[in-house]
C-alpha cells in the first residue's frame, strides 16, 4: 500500500513538473484548508496568432485561455496567482488574457517581478489586487505595429482605436486616470529610442497603476485572505489589510 502511494506521489510530481515546463502553470498546495491556488506565469513575449522563433521565451495565449475557463468551472481551485515577467507582445492576445482574468469570479492577485511591459500592463491590473517587487518595472508606451503599414488616415484611426481599448481597460481596473496614462505613454524624455515611461516599483504604486509593493509572501498571504473572506461572504478586495462585510 505504501509503495502504491509512493508511486502515485512520484507520478503526480512528474506530471506537475511537465505541466510547469510546457505551460508555466501549476496548482499549489492541494492540501490547503483554504482552497487550492492556481499559479499562472506570464513570461517572455506574449505570443498571438503567429508562432515566434524557438529561441524566444513565450507565453502562448492558447494555453492560458482554456486554463482560465477550467479554473472558473472548477470546484477545487479557489484563487489565482499571476506572476509577470514579460516584455509585452501581441495586443489582441494580451487583452484576451486580461479580459479573462478580470471576469473570473474567484479571487485573483498579480505580482510583477522583473517587468510587466507594454501589453503586460493590462494583465497586471486585471486582477482583484496587484503587487510589484521594489525592482520590478513597467514600461508604458503607445501601440506599435510591425510589418508593412498602409499610410492612410484609416490606418491611424485603427491605431487610435487599439490605443483607446488599452487605455480604457487599464483605467477601469486601476486608479490612474486616462489623461495621466496618455501623458506617460507619450513622454519623450525617458526612453532614448522611443516614447514612453519606465515606472520602477514604488513609482508604479504612486501613479495608481499597481496597488502595493511586495513580494511572493505578501501576494500569497493576500490571496489566502481574499479566499477566506470570499468563503465567509466578506469583502477583502480593498487596499487595506482588513475585510469588511459585503
Amino acid at each position: 500500500m505504501s509503495e502504491q502511494k509512493g508511486e502515485k506521489k512520484i507520478e503526480k510530481e512528474e506530471h506537475q513538473d511537465e505541466r510547469i515546463e510546457q505551460t508555466g502553470q501549476v496548482t499549489l498546495d492541494e492540501s490547503s484548508r483554504l482552497g487550492n491556488i492556481h499559479l499562472i506565469s506570464i513570461i517572455g513575449e506574449i505570443e498571438g496568432h503567429e508562432n515566434l522563433s524557438n529561441n524566444s521565451k513565450t507565453t502562448k495565449y492558447e494555453h492560458i485561455l482554456p486554463s482560465l475557463a477550467a479554473i472558473e468551472d472548477s470546484k477545487d481551485i479557489q484563487g489565482v496567482l499571476v506572476l509577470l515577467n514579460t516584455m509585452g507582445g501581441d495586443v489582441e492576445a494580451g487583452l484576451a488574457i486580461a479580459e479573462m482574468l478580470s471576469s473570473l469570479s474567484k479571487p485573483t492577485v498579480s505580482l510583477v517581478l522583473g517587468g510587466s511591459h507594454s501589453i503586460g500592463v493590462p494583465i497586471a491590473v486585471s486582477t482583484d489586487y496587484s503587487y510589484i517587487v521594489p525592482t520590478g518595472t513597467m514600461v508604458i508606451h503607445p501601440v506599435r505595429m510591425s510589418g508593412m503599414v498602409i499610410g492612410v488616415p484609416q490606418t491611424f484611426d485603427y491605431f487610435k482605436q487599439i490605443q483607446d481599448r488599452i487605455t480604457g481597460f487599464v483605467c477601469s481596473h486601476c486608479s490612474i486616470d486616462k489623461h495621466t496614462l496618455e501623458e506617460l505613454m507619450m513622454e519623450t524624455g525617458v526612453l532614448t529610442k522611443d516614447v514612453g515611461t519606465i515606472l520602477v516599483g514604488e513609482e508604479a504604486v504612486k501613479r495608481g497603476i499597481i496597488d502595493e509593493v511586495g513580494g511572493i509572501d505578501r501576494a500569497i498571504a493576500k490571496l489566502h485572505s481574499m479566499i477566506s473572506a470570499n468563503a465567509s461572504g466578506q469583502d477583502c478586495f480593498d487596499n487595506g489589510s482588513g475585510c469588511s462585510q459585503a
